[in-house]
This record gives structure tokens, C-alpha cells and sequence, in this order.
């Protein structure tokens, strides 16, 4: 029978097949019915949509001012400039719902057929090559978690980085080295916690070959493994500095232990196994009821319910059983290592649980900046599909199969038992009812992947491997699509996020746009917020072109949160945090956002309890609230005569600011050079924005007087400015904006973002010794253009945050310890 698959055109055939069923299991995304819901259109959708606005518009993505008064993109990892979809912003330049859901689950085809390729290398029968690769591609956490664009991404490149590992290490290849250093590479770009653990699973697979190759192996292996770091290295030196810089200057600390434990899976949740839908995650009809709902340990777990789904299909888990444990072949020398891998991940998994998560964060290095244990889930289906293949191709290929019906029947009694638990636990938790009908919707799975069994050993001499393949793509494409297939965490209707079409009709959208528009060389580009108006809101600036003080990303300037108060999104009024210096909205800090318009969904008085009347003036309402406006919004750029200095810090925490008026003086935190007055000045200047792209702004200001053309876009250490052509220093202005100093007559003056030349520069003040000896080197700051130091200030501690059911924060990648900034 080897024979028979060794030509390879049984692997053409199994290929096809599963592109068969990739096609029917992702076509109610593909044909446009529904779309991938939650982070995949409420973050991920915007960026996309930037990145390709930004390319067609001639403009460079590296910052964005739609969000958080500004933000670095080209270092946020969650910005996708560095992932496979920059081609798709390039050939489309308003990626569709449709495409953009393409997009994703085009990563799980390429997973998929990696899978088929790790195969194909060993002579594996072609029908476990199948198995493998439909359970890689819509087991467990690969079709629960799809709205997680960025874990998707890394677990496809480490499906891909696993086979060219595979066959580096089979091949002593230089070529596959560098592919598979690649891979891997791009696997980690966007830094999450599949990643991490990814990582650790190719260096497992490289020590595995090493104990069983011995020192030949070790040898041979070295130049490819080589080739494989350089390669690794070379991908992601340059954006993994910007990330980690990005990260040591945002709101989030490094996640203490018992903080990452209630990103626990529960042990209840394997329960899910092989029973997909027990705690009635996919029917509507029935109320969440298992780990992490509010009845069972919500203060304990802090998890969504299909974060907990790791249903790998009944045939898959049927194997592990038989002949997994009964023979024994789980312990083959062939896929031993993954075994002792799929053990370990599902140990790392359960987090809290067991004592070997906290000894991974104890000496793991990455370990302590992620916070969910359960990430690993992800790993636990790409193994767990490896596992399962390999079983299969043992069963088909076995010349003798002994004692099959013993082992069927061992299986069926496992399964049974199995069964009676979650039966026990459902009656434990008072939802005995609930749980007999999923119960014996497993049951009828269960005994459907026996049957096959029956048929494929009992007529395997002959069933060729064409008939294997058609009954595995039938039996286990159904049994995946009806467990684990499109339900309210993976798919919802389209329609839910009309607000992010750029195309969309939405009149809040429309009248906002409208009163922000300015005419030419306009001094003005009001902000707006967007108060609590649903979790598909936030990040809706980045598609329409209008900037809001907030957004949503758990990723923000520090210095920027701190003063305004910032969560990692603003779906409901009540996660508005107001601050000492931004205590309400008639408050100065909000003037000189220019924060001029705010959309709610309630009266603003219900957010804001300390507004009087006439502090704010409704302007319109429409069918998704209130629009209010803020008559004391400042210009995006002013031209101020006078200056004083002010100790920002302190102001932020008392929420201080001087009597001084903010048009005569501005405050800055160092001394400017002499020839401008100190204190208030009266001035009279012409001031003109010129130009307002995303890494470039130029102003042109006509004055009689000497004094400071102010820029109320946030400082950030990697912008530099010029003075008709000559660079100058930008000096922090009002505690988070821009000044540059200007002589009396008419100017231009061109701020342009230089992300490489500033984070170079950073990174060189970090690891120079202080000049002076004796002097104890303070926390790392970021430095201006002179190199002169900005105050780095304390993150403010995580709260509390109240999110939607399966709201999982979109980014995954959290700064280590050492990133935790110190007040000076």
C-alpha cells in the first residue's frame, strides 16, 4: 500500500480535497453572509482599511492622528504594516468586509497545507495527511478564536515554520534554514503569546532531532540552524526594536502571576473535547452556563466563553484513544516529542491549575509578558492534529492490526465515561437539562468516527487511498462544521459593523465629517470623541479620516492616557475615565485636544456630571445619539507669544493648570533659547496649516514678533522638526503637545515622523553610560531630537473593564518588567 501514495499524486488529491473543504467550511464568510465579528472588524478592519488608504493616498502608515491624538503605527504590532496583509492594502484600496475575512482564513488554508507538506516529507499516508490538515485548520482554537487576526497569523506561520523546520533538520538544507528562519520570523512580528509558545515547540523539534540524530545530526544541522537565526533575525531586528520601545512607553506593566493566572483555562473546559457545544456556546437559545460565565468563577477567570472550545472532532479524539493509548503509538519514536509537546501545552494551558505554568513564568523568558495561559489552546489543536494524522497512517498502513474490536470497544467505553463526567458536572452546576442534548449530539459523533474506523481498517487492502481521504473529508468537514462551524462568537451579519464600510450611510458618521471639514490652510482640524457608542465605534476614525481623542488598542502612550484617561476602548459611556487634568469636558486639556465635537449615546450629562448648562451645545441628534459641541475648542496649530515653565508631572497629578491664557503663553518643561519674552505676550500672527498628512504636517506662520507656533498633536521622541529647511528642536508645549520656537517674520515649518533614525537614537541614549561618574543612571526616557530628556511617568494600574461576551482585547503582546516607566 506505501506504494500506492508514495508516487505523490495521492497528495495532489488529498491537497484538493482539503482546498475542497477549506472552500464549503469558510464559504458562509467567503459568499458574504456574515463576517468574522468583534476584533476582526473593530480593530483589525480599521487598521487594514488605514493601511490601504494610507498607500493609495500616497501617504506613509507609520503614524496615525485618528486615534489617541496620535499614534505610532509602524511599532504597534497590531498596525499589520509587517504581516502578509500590506498586499492586500496595496492591490485593494477599500478591503471589503468579504476580503478582509478572505484574508483571514486564507492563513488557515496555508496552516492546512503545511500540515499536508509535513506529511508528505515522512511518506505518511495521505488520509492522516488530511486529517491533519482539517484539524489544524478548524479544530479548537483555529475556528473559535478567528476574530484574533493576529494570533491567527502566527499560528498559520507556525504550522508553515513547523513543516520548513521539519524538513530543514530532515534535509540538512541551507536553503530550508533560511526559509524556515523566515517563517518563524514572521511568526513573531506580531508579538502574542501563539507565537511565543510556537517558538518554544521549533526549538523542542531541533533538540528532539538532536537526542535522537546524536552527534551526526548535531552536526549536519548546525549551518542550516544557522542560516534559520540569520534569516529569523534579520526579519524581525528592526520592528521588533520599534515594538518594544512602543511598548516601554504605554499604559501596560508587565502581568504579575496571579494576574496572568485568571487567564486560566479551566479544567471543565476540556470537557469541550468531546463534547463541543456542553456548556451551550454555539445555541442561542441557551444561556452560557460553564467556566467563566458570572455564576461559576468570574472573579477568578477572567476569560470569554469560546476561549474555553477545544473541540478537535470526534474521529481526532476517538484516535488519541485508540490506538493512541490502547497500543501505545503515541509513543512512537516518530512523533514521541510531540506527544511530550501536545502534553506540555495542555498542562501550560490550564495556567493556574498546575504548578508548571508557574515554573514557566518563572523561567521561561516571554512568559511573563502575556496574560492568558489558554492562548496555548491554539497549540493544543496544531499539535493535537499532528498527533491524530500520524495514528491514522499507522491504522491504515499496519499490516497486522490485532485486536481491533478490543479496541474499539475500550474507545466507545472511554467515551462513554467521558461523557457520564460532563453529564456529572452539568448536573453539579444545576444544568442537567441544558447539557443532554449536546451530550448526546456527541454520542452520535462519537459512534459515526467508530463506524469509519470499522470501515477503513476492516476494507483497508481495499480502500485505496482515495476512498480513505473521501470518507475522512466527509465524516470529519461535517462534524467540524457542525461543532465548531459559524455561531455569534465567529460570525455575525454584516450589517452589525455597516459603520466601518468606508462607503456607509450612517448619518452620525456623515454629520460628524461634516462639521469637521475645514477649508484650506484652516488653522483648525477639530477632534472628536466618540462616547460609548458601541464596541464597533472606537477605531471608526481611522476608516472616515476624523480624529478622536481615543480608540480602541490595548496599546496607548502612557504620558497620553494619564493626562485623558484612556481604556483600551470606549464601547460603553461608562469605561470614560476622567483624570486630574481631564475631569470633565469643560476643562482646558479638552480645548487644547481641540476637542470640539462628542458623539453619545446618552445625554452627556449622564457622563459628565459636573457640566453646567451652556458648558457644552447640542448641535445634532441622530439615530445613534447625541452630538454635542465644545465652543472653546482650540486650533490644531497657534501661534503663542510668551512662555513659562511648568512642572508637567505634578500639573497631572493635581490637575493644576496656570491662570496664564494658553493663546499669550506656553508652558514647556525646559527653558527655550533666549530671544522670546518670558510670561504672557500678546501676539498678532497669521498662522496656516498647509499641509496635515499622516507623517508630515507643514504650517506657515507670518509674525511681527518672535514666539512659538504650537502643534496640538502628541510629542513623540521620533518626530523632528524644520525651520525653513533647517531642523530645530520640538519642544514638549502644554504637557503633551509640540512647539517649535520661531524669530519674527514669515516661516515654514515641517514636522515629518523619522520612526528608523528616532528609535536608533533612543535605543543609543538607553545604552550609553552616563557621562559623569558617580551619578546613579536614572529609568530609560525617551529623548527629543537634541537629546534632551522628557519626563517618563508611572502607568496607571489596569482596571477593571466591562467588555462585550467575547470581546478579547486585541492585542495579545504586553511589555516586560523592565518596561514599567518610573516618575523622576
Amino acid at each position: 500500500m506505501k506504494a500506492v501514495w508514495r508516487s505523490g499524486s495521492s497528495y495532489w488529491l488529498a491537497a484538493a480535497l482539503f482546498c475542497c473543504a477549506w472552500v464549503a467550511l469558510c464559504w458562509p464568510w467567503l459568499s458574504g453572509a456574515v463576517t468574522i465579528p468583534f476584533d476582526a472588524k473593530a480593530h483589525f478592519q480599521a487598521q487594514i482599511q488605514f493601511l490601504a488608504q494610507a498607500l493609495h493616498s500616497g501617504q506613509s502608515p507609520f503614524w496615525t492622528h485618528n486615534v489617541f491624538a496620535g499614534s505610532p503605527q509602524v511599532a504597534d504590532p497590531q498596525s499589520l504594516i509587517f504581516s502578509p496583509a500590506i498586499l492586500l492594502a496595496l492591490f485593494n484600496p477599500s478591503p471589503s468586509f468579504r476580503a478582509v475575512d478572505a484574508y483571514v482564513l486564507a492563513h488557515l488554508l496555508v496552516g492546512g497545507l503545511a500540515m499536508l507538506m509535513f506529511f508528505r516529507d515522512r511518506n505518511w499516508h495521505p488520509a492522516g495527511a488530511l486529517l491533519a490538515a482539517l484539524v489544524f485548520a478548524f479544530g479548537a482554537s483555529a475556528a473559535w478564536r478567528v476574530q484574533h487576526v493576529g494570533q491567527i497569523a502566527s499560528f498559520a506561520f507556525f504550522g508553515l515554520s513547523f513543516w520548513l523546520t521539519a524538513r530543514m533538520l530532515q534535509r540538512a538544507s541551507l536553503r530550508y534554514g533560511l526559509l524556515a528562519g523566515f517563517s518563524a520570523g514572521m511568526m513573531v512580528l506580531e508579538p502574542d503569546q501563539v507565537a511565543l509558545l510556537g517558538a518554544y515547540i521549533l526549538i523542542g523539534m531541533v533538540v528532539a532531532y538532536w537526542l535522537s540524530e546524536g552527534w551526526t545530526g548535531l552536526r549536519e544541522s548546525l549551518a542550516p540552524i544557522a542560516a534559520a537565526c540569520f534569516a529569523g533575525i534579520v526579519t524581525i531586528a528592526v520592528p521588533l526594536l520599534w515594538t518594544w520601545l512602543f511598548a516601554e512607553a504605554t499604559t501596560r506593566p508587565a502581568i504579575d502571576l496571579v494576574e496572568a493566572g485568571r487567564g486560566s483555562l479551566h479544567p471543565a473546559s476540556l470537557l469541550t473535547a468531546f463534547v463541543g457545544d456542553l456548556f451551550g456556546v454555539r445555541d442561542p437559545s441557551v444561556e452560557f452556563w460553564g467556566p467563566y460565565a458570572p455564576d461559576w468563577n468570574a472573579k477568578e477567570l477572567f476569560l470569554s466563553k469560546n476561549m474555553g472550545q477545544v473541540y478537535l472532532g470526534a474521529l481526532p479524539f476517538m484516535l488519541l484513544i485508540v490506538p493512541g493509548l490502547t497500543r501505545g503509538w503515541l509513543w512512537d519514536r516518530a512523533i514521541r516529542p510531540f506527544t511530550i509537546l501536545f502534553v506540555l501545552m495542555v498542562l501550560f494551558a490550564l495556567g493556574r491549575y498546575t504548578p508548571l505554568f508557574h515554573l514557566a513564568y518563572d523561567y521561561l523568558p516571554g512568559v511573563k509578558v502575556f496574560r492568558r495561559p489558554a492562548d496555548a489552546t491554539f497549540l493544543i489543536g496544531g499539535l493535537g492534529a499532528v498527533l491524530s494524522g500520524y495514528l491514522l497512517h499507522r491504522m491504515l498502513s499496519e499490516e497486522k492490526q490485532g485486536a481491533i474490536w478490543r479496541d474499539l470497544g475500550i474507545g466507545a467505553g472511554a467515551i462513554a465515561l467521558l461523557i457520564g463526567v460532563a453529564l456529572l458536572v452539568a448536573r453539579q452546576a444545576g444544568h442537567l437539562g441544558q447539557a443532554w442534548l449536546p451530550s448526546a449530539t456527541a454520542a452520535a459523533w462519537f459512534a459515526s468516527a467508530l463506524l469509519l474506523l470499522v470501515v477503513l481498517t476492516r476494507w483497508r487492502g481495499a480502500a485505496t487511498p482515495l476512498a480513505a481521504s473521501l470518507f475522512i473529508t466527509g465524516v470529519v468537514a461535517a462534524d467540524l462544521a457542525a461543532n465548531n462551524g459559524p455561531n455569534e462568537a465567529t460570525a455575525l451579519a454584516p450589517e452589525v459593523y455597516d459603520v466601518l464600510r468606508p462607503e456607509t450611510k450612517n448619518e452620525t458618521v456623515a454629520v460628524l465629517k461634516k462639521l469637521t471639514a475645514q477649508p484650506s490652510d484652516s488653522a483648525r482640524r477639530d477632534r472628536v470623541e466618540l462616547l460609548g457608542m458601541g464596541f464597533e465605534w472606537p477605531n471608526a476614525g481611522m476608516i472616515h479620516g476624523f480624529d478622536h481623542t481615543l480608540g480602541y488598542n490595548p496599546l496607548r502612550l502612557a504620558d497620553f492616557s494619564d493626562a485623558v484617561g484612556t481604556r483600551d476602548s470606549i464601547a460603553a459611556p461608562g469605561e470614560r475615565v476622567f483624570t486630574p487634568l481631564f475631569p470633565s469636558y469643560r476643562c482646558r486639556l479638552a480645548d487644547f485636544l481641540g476637542l470640539r465635537y462628542i458623539a453619545t449615546r446618552v445625554p452627556i450629562g449622564e457622563v459628565d456630571r459636573s457640566l453646567r448648562e451652556g458648558d457644552l451645545k447640542l448641535v445634532a441628534y441622530t439615530k445613534d445619539g447625541y452630538i454635542y459641541e465644545n465652543p472653546r475648542a482650540l486650533p490644531r496649530v497657534m501661534f503663542v507669544g510668551g512662555w513659562e515653565l511648568a512642572d508637567f508631572e505634578g500639573m497631572k497629578s493635581a490637575g493644576k493648570w496656570p491662570e496664564a491664557d494658553p493663546q499669550r503663553v506656553v508652558l514647556l518643561d525646559q527653558e527655550p533659547e533666549p530671544g522670546v519674552p518670558e510670561g504672557p505676550v500678546a501676539s498678532n500672527a497669521e498662522v496656516k496649516l498647509k499641509r496635515y498628512r499622516n507623517t508630515v504636517v507643514e504650517i506657515e506662520v507670518t509674525t511681527a514678533q518672535p514666539g512659538f507656533v504650537v502643534l496640538n498633536d502628541i510629542w513623540h521622541p521620533w518626530w523632528k522638526a524644520e525651520l525653513d529647511g533647517q531642523e530645530v528642536e520640538i519642544l514638549k508645549a502644554n504637557v503633551l503637545f509640540r512647539a517649535v520656537q520661531v524669530p519674527a517674520g514669515t516661516h515654514k515649518i515641517r514636522f515629518s515622523f523619522h520612526p528608523l533614525e528616532g528609535a536608533i537614537a533612543e535605543l543609543r541614549d538607553r545604552v550609553t553610560p552616563p557621562e559623569e561618574e558617580g551619578v546613579v543612571a536614572e529609568a530609560p526616557t525617551h529623548s527629543g531630537p537634541s537629546g534632551s530628556p522628557a519626563t517618563r511617568i508611572q502607568p496607571v494600574p489596569p482596571e477593571p473593564v466591562s467588555r462585550p461576551a467575547h470581546d478579547m482585547a486585541a492585542h495579545e503582546m504586553l511589555p516586560s518588567a523592565s518596561a514599567i516607566s518610573v516618575v523622576r
